[in-house]
């Protein structure tokens, strides 16, 4: 651009750390493949070092003074990291908020059948939010909605607690289930179980439909449950 400075053209900034002869300095501070402190030495030495190993030369803090250079196989380093990074998005466990609704007079099959749910979800390590739905004059009584959910709460103590107290707002009272078992450990006891009847449908076969069946329902369960939380009394 006329009497300024020019636009940078250039591709995407590079994330990958400098390697091999792609290392512009005069010295650096090497280390070894076991992590042991070489100390500071020539970059040509440094490349030497890395060839006779058969290994690579790459700067680790390329901010320092002078720059912190490894001899590593940076192929396998990569994928190592690249392992790493996988697995730790697969064990990454999201929270996830379950909805039960409820009305101020439920009858007690009802509530049974919504307690279910409500044990179901907090054994897997989810978070319920219950809410209690007024109708008409109702919401001036806010009464009718306490005594539901603290006899939930009550019920479920074992498995849950009272994270958010019940709280009014206008039609609807809201109090939020928070589980005593965190969710990665609902799930790797979901898993164990689950082990556990496969190993023992093939100790004894003839129970394997049943656990086929079983693992099944459970499936189907867990999809028709979005639809029964948010179903009314």
């Amino acid at each position: 651009m006329p009497g300024g400075h020019q636009a940078y053209r250039g591709g995407p900034i590079s994330t990958e750390p400098r390697i091999n002869e792609r290392i512009r300095v005069n010295e650096v501070r090497l280390v070894g493949p076991n992590g042991e402190q070489v100390g500071i030495v020539a970059i040509g030495d440094a490349l030497r070092l890395a060839q006779e190993a058969d290994l690579d030369l790459v700067e680790v803090a390329p901010m320092a003074r002078p720059p912190v250079c490894k001899l590593m196989d940076y192929g396998k380093f990569k994928y190592e990291t690249a392992q790493k990074a996988r697995e730790s998005r697969k064990n990454q466990v999201n929270t996830v908020i379950k909805e039960m609704k409820l009305r101020p007079k439920i009858d007690p099959h009802d509530y049974e059948t919504k307690k279910g749910h409500v044990v179901r979800f907090l054994k897997q390590g989810d978070k319920v939010k219950i809410t209690i739905m007024f109708r008409g004059r109702e919401q001036s009584r806010p009464e009718l909605g306490y005594r539901p959910l603290q006899r939930l709460a009550a019920d479920v103590a074992e498995l849950g607690f009272v994270e958010s107290s019940p709280k009014q707002d206008g039609r609807n009272m809201i109090m939020v289930l928070g589980p005593h078992k965190k969710k990665t450990e609902a799930m790797a006891e979901a898993r164990q179980a689950q082990e556990a009847r496969k190993a023992d449908a093939k100790a004894n076969p003839g129970k394997s439909q049943n656990v086929a069946e079983a693992d099944h329902d459970e499936v189907v369960a867990d999809v028709e449950a979005p639809a029964e939380a948010s179903a009314e009394a």
